[in-house]
């Protein structure tokens, strides 16, 4: 599993991404797919999750819908249509990172 310090900043378009893929996901749902998808590498704690779930629906970006299962709410959150471009930016700014980030660690040492 990788550390909460690395995976942080990285959270909020994982989950972005994930929605996305769908129509809409529950809480739980979204960290066993995530945690399925990582073979466990990524673990998305409940208190990492609502902030950033609560925040992306005060920023328009999520929308909610409560549905009964049996004798219990479940809370869905699906993308808004202005959520989808938000969704491409981040998935963009992710990806040029990850080359960023190859770049650095897979550089050709300089022989001076």
């Amino acid at each position: 599993m990788y550390s909460k310090e690395l995976t942080k900043g990285t959270l909020q378009p994982i989950i972005l991404k994930l929605i996305s893929s769908r129509d809409k996901m529950y809480g739980y749902e979204i960290t066993q797919e995530v945690k399925k998808i990582t073979s466990g590498k990524i673990d998305i704690s409940e208190g990492a999750l609502y902030p950033i779930l609560h925040k992306l629906e005060a920023q328009g970006v999520l929308v909610t819908e409560k549905i009964y299962v049996g004798k219990r709410v479940r809370k869905y959150y699906s993308v808004t249509k202005d959520g989808k471009q938000k969704v491409i930016e981040a998935t963009k700014e992710i990806n040029d990172f990850i080359i960023t980030l190859q770049t650095i660690f897979n550089a050709k040492p300089t022989i001076s």
